[in-house]
């Protein structure tokens, strides 16, 4: 088991920054990919950011490249979301997942096996 634990999120004007933090517990040493996930009311989860546990392999959503960077700290087992230059339109609960089997798509909500409570963002215009 993987317990997942965001942190982070709040209120922010349009062209702010925020960071968000995803502390991972329990067997992490199974854990292949860490991704970030969002969603808005209405709409469906959506993908955000992913990078590999180890090694560099990362990957954004067009809507982010370039001012979102996943990051992590594997001695403190944690991935981080830093956003910059936030849009109304990132307005969402961003969800924290990981996978821990090897293969598979590191962009799909179905290939992730654990997730976090969600932690809330809000970019006010």
């Amino acid at each position: 088991q993987v317990q997942l634990v965001e942190s982070g999120g709040g209120l922010v004007q349009a062209g702010g920054s925020l960071r968000l933090s995803c502390a991972a517990s329990g067997r992490t040493f199974d854990i292949y990919f860490m991704a970030w996930f969002r969603q808005a009311p209405g709409k469906e989860r959506e993908f955000v950011a992913s990078k590999a546990w180890s090694g560099s392999r990362t990957y954004y959503a067009d809507s982010v490249q370039g001012r979102f960077t996943i990051s992590r700290d594997n001695a403190k087992n944690t991935v981080y979301l830093q956003m910059n230059s936030l849009k109304p339109e990132d307005t969402a609960v961003y969800f924290c997942a990981a996978r821990t089997y090897s293969g598979g798509s590191s962009v799909l909500r179905s290939q992730y096996n654990y997730w976090g409570q969600g932690t809330q963002v809000t970019v006010s215009s």
